[in-house]
C-alpha cells in the first residue's frame, strides 16, 4: 500500500536534513498543477493531493522560519504551517485563475500565526483583531519609544500606544505584561547557536519586513483574497472572464485579443474591464466594513 506521509522535522537541529529531503520533491509546472489540483478535486486521489502538498513544502518552511524569533520551536512551527498547507490543498479551486502557492500562502501564514498566539496563551486572541494586531506590533512600537523588549510600560508610554491602536491604556498595559512575563524569555539564549550571547530577541529583526509585519499581512491578505474570490463569482461570465485575464493572470491577454474574442472593440474590452474592476473593489470595501 502506498504511504502519503510527509517528512517531518523531529528537532531543529535536524534542519539541514529536513531541508534536503523536501528539496526531492518536484515543483510542478502550471500544467502539471492544474492537472492534478482537478483530478483532486473531481475524484479526491489522495496521490495527487499529495504531489500538490510536497511540492509546496519548501513554501512552509521559508514562511516558518520568519517566526523563529517568538522562541518557538521550528519543527512545530513547520508542523502547523504544512495544515494550513494541506487545507489550501483541499479547499483550493484551479479554475479561479491563482496558482497554488498564492493561494496556499496565506492559509500558511495563517496556521502559522494562529499558532503562535495560542503558543503564547493570550485570553480571547483568537477573536479581536485589534489585540492580534497589538501583539505582532507591540515590541516595535515599544522600540520607537526607546523602550527595551524587557521593560515595562508606565501609565504615559500604555496611554500615548493606547492612542495609537485604539485601545485603552489598560488593555495596552495587559497585553504587555502578558508578553513580557511569559515563561520563555524572549532573552533566553538560542541553544546550538555558533554565535555566543545569541539570544531569541536577536532573532526577531529581518533584513526586509518584521515577523509581527509579516504575520499581519498574512493575516489582512487572507482576508482580501476571501473576499476578493468571493466579489469575482458576483461578476458575469464575461467580466469574470476579463477581469481575470487583465487584472489576475501572470500574462495578461491584450485589449485586442479579449476584442477579438468576443468580437467587440478594444476600448469596450477596457470599459467592460474597468466596470468589473469597480464592482470588484466595491464588493471587497462593503464586506471589509461588515467585518470591522
Amino acid at each position: 500500500m502506498t504511504s502519503y506521509a510527509l517528512p517531518t522535522l523531529l528537532a531543529d537541529s535536524g534542519l539541514s536534513n529536513y531541508l534536503n529531503e523536501i528539496k526531492g520533491f518536484p515543483i510542478l509546472d502550471v500544467e502539471e498543477e492544474l492537472s492534478l489540483a482537478r483530478k483532486y478535486q473531481e475524484t479526491g486521489e489522495a496521490e495527487a493531493a499529495h504531489r500538490l502538498v510536497t511540492s509546496h513544502l519548501r513554501l512552509v518552511a521559508k514562511i516558518a522560519m520568519q517566526y523563529r524569533g517568538y522562541g518557538l520551536p521550528l519543527s512545530d512551527l513547520i508542523s502547523e504551517g504544512n495544515l494550513g498547507l494541506m487545507k489550501a490543498v483541499k479547499k483550493f479551486d484551479p479554475d479561479r485563475g491563482f496558482r497554488l502557492s498564492t493561494y496556499a500562502m496565506w492559509w500558511i501564514k495563517a496556521s502559522v500565526t494562529e499558532y503562535v498566539l495560542r503558543s503564547w496563551s493570550l485570553v480571547k486572541m483568537g477573536t479581536m483583531a485589534a489585540q492580534k494586531k497589538l501583539f505582532f506590533s507591540l515590541r516595535k512600537a515599544k522600540r520607537s519609544l526607546n523602550i527595551i523588549d524587557s521593560q515595562g510600560l508606565d501609565e504615559e508610554q500604555a496611554s500615548v500606544l493606547g492612542d495609537k491602536y485604539g485601545m485603552s491604556s489598560s488593555e495596552i498595559a495587559l497585553m504587555d505584561q502578558r508578553i513580557t512575563r511569559r515563561d520563555l524569555s524572549l532573552n533566553t539564549a538560542v541553544s546550538n547557536s555558533e554565535d555566543e550571547g545569541l539570544e531569541f530577541i536577536d532573532l526577531l529583526e529581518d533584513e526586509t519586513k518584521s515577523p509581527e509585519m509579516l504575520a499581519l499581512e498574512a493575516q489582512e491578505n487572507d482576508i482580501r483574497n476571501k473576499y476578493l474570490l468571493e466579489a469575482i463569482e458576483e461578476l458575469t461570465e464575461r467580466e469574470r472572464h476579463i477581469f481575470k485575464e487583465r487584472r489576475l493572470s501572470e500574462n495578461p491577454l491584450t485589449l485586442e485579443k479579449l476584442g477579438e474574442y468576443y468580437g467587440i472593440s478594444r476600448e469596450r474590452v477596457r470599459q467592460l474591464e474597468n466596470r468589473a474592476f469597480g464592482k470588484v473593489e466595491k464588493a471587497v470595501r462593503t464586506a471589509a466594513r461588515g467585518e470591522v
